[in-house]
């Protein structure tokens, strides 16, 4: 074979490889799912994105026809898991349940093994969520005015726990502190189970803890819930006032969760995963799981969730 005839076959066989896969990703971007999908969740079990990405992977699994397994690689302030997805395919089975820290981390560290932006694709926002200021019921303080009262005459004595340093519940809390001029011990947890489990061990006497955390121990009766970080009150604690009703002018924090996979997703793949999550957000079992945990319900299009998108919650914009 002479070099021209030598060229003519390889191009012939790039040229088949290329119309090979060109009709191959579509046929595999309709096939999906056809294997359990694993959502990531960057904390221990017990959490808010733990207890979301469990409620939502059911609904996925009766929606897709497949398993849905929650995947806790907790470590590094949600560093470790985001990483791990990050580098993981982009074929849809691997995804991820971002929360408000995805966006903290992006300020908070000046070095990441992955970029909060560009090593993501947006599939759909699940809920947003309100902080709660929970206190140990045996401390004498029954408003937010009788616990700075009672925080001022003890400056450094009250302790709360956090889910670690540089997370939502602990800038919660130095906000709290700035805006009212008392002074707390921050004592980090590795997680939310064992921040709560401090708090109700009396290790610590409060916690700014995120609304699905807080409101079944506040139900029982186990903790004692002196407002919410929302403008709005939520349906969970609907007797619970917000920080600015209790006397802290422009004290607002809100936070959400939502899902994202790597980096590359086939559009086909993006477009039914989100169909999937809206459908299940506003499915009325689903509302009705997500409003009794104090998360409000939120779903669209991955555009409107994106990091590029002008569209801005509550909280401001997303990540």
């Amino acid at each position: 074979m002479n070099a021209r005839s030598a060229k003519i076959a390889v191009s012939a066989v790039l040229l088949l490889a290329s119309a090979t896969m060109a009709f191959a990703q579509p046929a595999a971007d309709a096939a999906y799912p056809n294997q359990p999908i694993r959502i990531v969740v960057p904390f221990t079990p017990g959490g808010t994105s733990d207890i979301l990405a469990r409620g939502i992977g059911q609904r996925l699994s009766d929606e897709l026809g497949q398993p849905v397994v929650v995947d806790n690689r907790a470590g590094g302030g949600a560093n470790i898991g985001a990483a791990h997805v990050a580098k993981s395919a982009p074929d849809g089975y691997t995804l991820f349940v971002i929360s408000t820290v995805h966006a903290i981390n992006a300020t908070l560290y000046t070095r990441l093994a992955y970029d909060p932006v560009r090593d993501f694709t947006p599939i759909a926002l699940i809920a947003e969520t309100s902080q709660v200021l929970v206190v140990d019921p045996d401390l004498p303080v029954r408003s937010v005015a009788d616990f700075i009262t009672y925080a001022k005459a003890r400056p450094g004595a009250l302790n709360y726990s956090t889910v670690g340093s540089g997370s939502q519940p602990h800038l919660s809390a130095v906000l709290f502190d700035h805006m009212t001029g008392i002074s707390m011990t921050h004592v980090p947890y590795r997680g939310a189970t064992e921040a709560m489990t401090g708090l109700l061990g009396k290790h610590v006497q409060l916690t700014f803890a995120t609304a699905p955390s807080a409101v079944p121990f506040v139900k029982s009766g186990q903790l004692r819930a002196l407002a919410v970080t929302t403008p709005a009150r939520i349906a969970a604690l609907p007797d619970v006032p917000t920080m600015i009703e209790a006397g802290v002018p422009g004290y607002v924090v809100a936070g959400w969760n939502g899902l994202v996979g790597p980096a590359g997703m086939p559009a086909a793949i993006v477009d039914k995963l989100n169909a999937a999550v809206v459908k299940s957000v506003k499915e009325p079992t689903m509302q009705k799981f997500l409003l009794e945990q104090g998360a409000e319900p939120r779903a669209g299009t991955p555009q409107e969730f994106g990091p590029t998108s002008a569209t801005r919650s509550r909280s401001g914009p997303r990540w």
